[in-house]
């Protein structure tokens, strides 16, 4: 489905089906953020109510782990945005 890291391809490989008009958007940016926020925003208060540590500790800890999640995350929710768009018959080419 990618050619890339996040770059959709013009057809499958596999079927040859037409993947020019399917596009996610900022969708799956948005999804997480409120995955992230719902779960790293938590976990860094208890870890200030608990340690106290300082706030280059904190940019330590959270920085890379928001990236690294966002790495993990972003492609197969694409993916998933496509094949919702695609089951949903929702494409940017007029018919």
């Amino acid at each position: 489905m990618f050619e890339g890291y996040l770059t959709v391809r013009a057809s499958c490989d596999h079927c040859g089906l037409d993947l020019r008009g399917h596009d996610a958007g900022d969708g799956p940016a948005v999804f997480i953020i409120f995955i992230l926020g719902f779960l790293v925003v938590p976990v860094a208060l208890m870890v200030e109510l608990h340690y106290q540590p300082p706030l280059w500790l904190h940019a330590l800890l959270w920085f890379p782990t928001v990236l690294g999640v966002t790495a993990i995350l972003l492609r197969p929710l694409k993916g998933i945005m496509i094949a919702l768009q695609y089951r949903h018959r929702s494409t940017s080419e007029q018919d």
